[in-house]
C-alpha cells in the first residue's frame, strides 16, 4: 500500500503495539490478559507492518519463519507443563520458584506457559496472513 499517512502511523504504532503486547503478556500472569491476547496484539502489529511494507520486508522483520515461532511456542508450553511432572505433581500444575523479579513478581510455570502461548499465537496468526498476502 502506498499511503504515506498509514506508513507514518505504522512507524510509530509498531513499537507501541509490541510494548503493549508485552505488557499484556506480563499482566496476564496475575490479571486478565496473558499470552493469547498479547500474541494477538503482537500479530496485529506485524500485520499492520505487512500491509504498509509488503511481504518481503515483513519476513525480514520477523527474522524467522512463522512456523518456527509456532514450534518454539509449543515447545515452551510443553516444557512448562512437564516441569511439575518431573517434580512429582500432576501435569500443568503451577509451580513457582523463590526468585522474585521486580516487575514480574514470583517466577513460575504459568508465566512460562503464557510465553509459549504468546509465540504460538504470534506464529499462527502471522503465518495465515503472510500466506494470504503471498497469494496475491
Amino acid at each position: 500500500m502506498n499511503s504515506i499517512i498509514l506508513k507514518t502511523a505504522v512507524k510509530y504504532l509498531f513499537p507501541v503495539l509490541v510494548l503493549f503486547s508485552l505488557f499484556l503478556l506480563i499482566r496476564g500472569h496475575y490479571e486478565p490478559g496473558g499470552g493469547f491476547v498479547g500474541g494477538l496484539v503482537a500479530a496485529s502489529s506485524v500485520i499492520l507492518y505487512l500491509i504498509t511494507e509488503g511481504v518481503e520486508k515483513t519476513k525480514r522483520l520477523m527474522k524467522f519463519e512463522p512456523v518456527y515461532y509456532v514450534a518454539g511456542g509449543l515447545a515452551i508450553s510443553l516444557l512448562s507443563g512437564l516441569v511439575p511432572v518431573i517434580l512429582g505433581m500432576p501435569l500443568l500444575t503451577g509451580t513457582w520458584s523463590n526468585i522474585e523479579a521486580p516487575v514480574l513478581g514470583k517466577l513460575g510455570t504459568p508465566l512460562v506457559f503464557d510465553i509459549g502461548v504468546y509465540f504460538l499465537v504470534l506464529g499462527v496468526s502471522t503465518k495465515i496472513v503472510i500466506s494470504l498476502a503471498e497469494e496475491d
